[in-house]
């Protein structure tokens, strides 16, 4: 039961960072790689935006991405850890996933490409450029495996306290 109510807050938590993360260009550009390839391309060739633009290498982002839920997830789960590997692999498992899903299903699928606040000054009519989903499966895919290596090493050091 704890696990859903953690899960649960952890993915609100979630929404609401990516909520405020949003609503500017200056904020929007943090996560331009996760745009279709169209709207990178009008960004970059923006004259007040497109020096802005920082990329990072996905391998970095990867890397990093793993470190910050692979903390996040070991702190909620040490809070109902067990003894042994496995229950602690699959408890930090099924949270990772889930939240790889409601970032998909949800704040990707549903509320990302619908949600004006998204959107880069001069493409505020032109929703169809922001549907293309084919970033966030990318990034779906990505999340399984970055996920599972999380529960591999969190598991085995929840195993050991």
């Amino acid at each position: 039961m704890i696990l859903i109510i953690e899960t649960i807050c952890l993915c609100l938590a979630f929404w609401g960072i990516c909520y405020l993360a949003t609503g500017t260009d200056e904020k929007n550009l943090k996560s331009l790689s996760s745009y279709p390839d169209e709207i990178q391309s009008m960004v970059k060739a923006n004259p007040a935006l497109g020096l802005q633009v920082k990329t990072v290498s996905p391998v970095t982002s990867f890397l990093a991405n793993q470190l910050l839920y692979g903390i996040l997830l070991l702190i909620l789960c040490f809070f109902i850890r067990k003894d042994g590997f496995l229950p602690n692999f699959l408890n930090v498992l099924v949270m990772g996933e889930i939240l790889n899903a409601f970032d998909f299903f949800v704040m990707d699928l549903l509320w990302w490409r619908h949600s004006k606040r998204v959107r880069f000054s001069g493409t505020e009519n032109q929703p169809e450029l922001y549907r293309d989903p084919k970033k966030h499966l990318i990034s779906f895919t990505k999340g399984i495996a970055m996920f599972f290596i999380v529960a591999v090493i969190d598991g085995w050091i929840l195993s050991l306290l």
